[in-house]
């Protein structure tokens, strides 16, 4: 005789609780920065594509961070705004997963493609008369390759652990979080540990490597004001970006590790958001206006359209 077990197949998402009082004009704010997502990922993303001599590294490895960009955000916001104007947050168990893997492997992606640029700007600085015979097509390809196919294999087997059943149906965040949906598991998973603390150690090296690359940069540009010249034109904007990436997603797993009692719902909902509403927007705006080549080709563009 089977025994009787409750099979729990939708969550809540009990983020927006206490929002109801302003969660129209949260709509219209959400709608308005998810445009502006869209519109500056898209110009940036059209740029590159569109003109042929934008067809080098640099701007290949840009392109796919704003790819990577609207395929993190798309994860989010449209549940996010049904949500807004719903009366029950839900979600069920398998677009939790979905969810969880899109948002975990679009920032996995991005640190990958960080990573692949920072070694872009070091070989153009560092080793100049290696680049074009370092840097091929076939190379990139393959670059650009792993930075999307790697982040979403280790993703999948992460996934894959927070699949066992549930004895808990509250996620207290506005978007689901593997980490989240393990604990809410009946029985504790070794491989739910095992695999994320790989994940986390392998991306920590792509950090400490992006670091070393800058730092190696730095002390190489001191030597020449011509290369500092070029290292303040062409890496500032990788430095703000890794230095942006790198604080968002600090605040998100500080906000996942500690206690978060103490802090109110709005501050923990904006810590939440930060990593998907910050570098989104910043990334293109940034990039657009540093690198001329980019900004020249969106200012002869809109030029030619209004005149």
């Amino acid at each position: 005789m089977m025994d009787n077990v409750t099979v729990i197949t939708m969550l809540t998402l009990s983020g927006l609780n206490g929002t109801a009082n302003y969660r129209v004009t949260l709509f219209a704010v959400t709608v308005l920065c998810y445009c502006v997502i869209l519109l500056v990922n898209v110009t940036i993303i059209a740029t590159i594509i569109g003109d042929k001599s934008l067809h080098e590294p640099m701007y290949i490895f840009l392109c796919n961070l704003c790819i990577n960009g609207l395929y993190g955000t798309a994860g989010f916001y449209p549940k996010f705004l049904h949500d807004l104007l719903s009366s029950t947050q839900v979600i069920s168990h398998a677009g939790c997963l979905l969810q969880g893997f899109v948002l975990h492997s679009s920032a996995c992606a991005d640190a990958s493609l960080l990573a692949l640029m920072a070694y872009d700007r070091y070989v153009a600085i560092c080793r100049p008369l290696m680049y074009h015979s370092v840097m091929t097509k076939q190379r990139i390809s393959l670059f650009v390759f792993f930075a999307w196919i790697v982040p979403f294999y280790v993703l999948f087997l992460s996934t894959i652990t927070s699949t066992s059943r549930l004895c808990g149906s509250n996620i207290p965040k506005i978007y689901c979080v593997n980490s989240l949906v393990n604990n809410l598991a009946c029985s504790a998973s070794i491989a739910a540990n095992v695999i994320p603390g790989f994940n986390y150690t392998f991306y920590t090296g792509h950090a400490l490597f992006v670091v070393w690359t800058y730092l190696y940069m730095v002390k190489t540009c001191l030597k020449s004001k011509e290369d500092m010249s070029r290292f303040m034109q062409t890496c500032l904007p990788h430095v703000f970006s890794v230095t942006m990436f790198t604080v968002c997603l600090l605040f998100d797993l500080l906000y996942m590790r500690l206690s978060s009692r103490d802090l109110s719902q709005n501050v923990q909902n904006f810590m939440a958001m930060e990593f998907l509403l910050i570098p989104p927007i910043i990334n293109p705006l940034i990039y657009g206006y540093k690198l001329s080549k980019i900004r020249k080709r969106i200012l002869h563009f809109i030029c030619g359209k209004c005149f």
